[in-house]
């Protein structure tokens, strides 16, 4: 590790975003917080932190900082992204969840939860992130911390763990939706399309929100969802709702090589076959056909569809648009090296400001990472 580049990164972040701090106090625990999740060894929790810092009383105050504290975490977000934006452009916003297994049962938002991507039940708290991605580099900038309905309604534990008022019960596909449309709403940055998991069903509503307010979107669908063929010259047309994967396979003469590179492979060239074919969807709430643009990849032209996306990029070439759907492999092989390292997962409090508090200071400290990787890789490029 060359230290004196790990350290003008954090001391440039710091400053960058902790600058909303208006007592200097605060900007210092703050910077604290994030060397610790940087270097502090083991789990991320305030006692391994305080002991990175290295003050008997740090512990006391840095889980004050952290959990009783009124200082705002949104500002820091928008810093935060603000500043990504400045270094260079991200290319799309990833919106993933993250699973947290919790033993215990009074954490903020723990329950007994499915989790789609790993095709099982767990116990614990789910949070949707977005993230700026491009191909050099991932940053998760927002969350949104799901909450089931007996944190919602359970007046009781709704007190006991913070929750404010305006937060409701949500659907795992609702909250990804909302964590998108807050960021596009209330910060000064440049929309993107959406990258995002529908496969565990809302399709129809999850498109009509986020083309309301104007977000494109490339979405990963099953390939069971049924879709209407537009155009007159493919087999279908006329048909009526047909599965995903019927109307690709039946177009399989549309298919093309992409060449594209897999980030999770160290950047390992790859080819898959892939086509689109322009199709329609219901809009539930303005009673007419959409259209949009089918996309199917074959990693192996003898095995099944490997994923199945939809979008509205109406204009967009096979090819760009296969690659942009990598960028999600991007974001999780970003998240394993470097978000569970700095943190992401691990606040052990049980508050729903402490955990936003946490994650929005343990996303810095994963941009921090990842600029200063990507700094010593072009030093030792040169």
């Amino acid at each position: 590790m060359d230290s004196a580049i790990w350290d003008d990164v954090v001391t440039e972040i710091s400053a960058t975003l902790f600058s909303t701090f208006r007592r200097k106090d605060q900007r210092l625990k703050a910077e604290q917080y994030l060397r610790g999740l940087l270097f502090a060894k083991g789990r991320k929790s305030i006692r391994n932190i305080a002991a990175h810092v290295g003050s008997a009383a740090a512990e006391q105050s840095l889980h004050h900082f952290i959990s009783s504290s009124t200082w705002d975490w949104r500002p820091i977000r928008a810093g935060l992204a603000a500043y990504l934006e400045r270094g260079g452009a991200p290319r799309a916003w990833v919106v993933g969840s993250l699973h947290i297994p919790k033993a215990g049962e009074h954490s903020v938002g723990v329950d007994r939860l499915f989790a789609p991507q790993l095709g099982q039940m767990f116990r614990g708290q789910q949070a949707s992130g977005l993230w700026f991605a491009s191909e050099e580099l991932s940053v998760p900038v927002n969350w949104r911390l799901l909450l089931p309905d007996q944190w919602v309604n359970d007046h009781e534990r709704r007190e006991r763990a913070e929750v404010p008022r305006g937060a409701g019960c949500e659907s795992p596909e609702e909250c990804a939706v909302a964590v998108a449309l807050d960021t596009a709403r209330n910060w000064n940055v440049t929309r993107r399309p959406v990258l995002l998991d529908l496969r565990g069903g809302a399709v129809r509503p999850t498109l009509a929100r986020l083309a309301r307010a104007r977000l494109p979107v490339v979405g990963r669908i099953a390939a069971s969802c049924r879709l209407t063929v537009a155009d007159q010259a493919l087999p279908g047309f006329g048909a009526g709702p047909l599965p995903a994967q019927h109307i690709l396979e039946s177009t399989k003469g549309l298919r093309r090589p992409v060449h594209w590179i897999d980030p999770v492979q160290r950047h390992a060239s790859r080819t898959s076959l892939a086509s689109v074919v322009r199709v329609s969807l219901l809009d539930p709430q303005a009673g007419r056909q959409r259209p949009m643009l089918l996309l199917g990849e074959w990693r192996d032209p003898q095995r099944p569809l490997s994923e199945v996306w939809l979008t509205d990029l109406m204009s967009a070439p096979v090819a760009p648009l296969l690659r942009l759907t990598k960028l999600t492999r991007r974001v999780a092989r970003d998240f394993a090296e470097t978000g569970e390292e700095v943190g992401l997962r691990d606040f052990v409090g049980r508050s729903f400001r402490g955990w936003h508090r946490h994650i929005t200071l343990a996303s810095a400290a994963h941009a921090a990472a990842v600029l200063a990787t990507d700094s010593l890789g072009l030093e030792y490029a040169a």
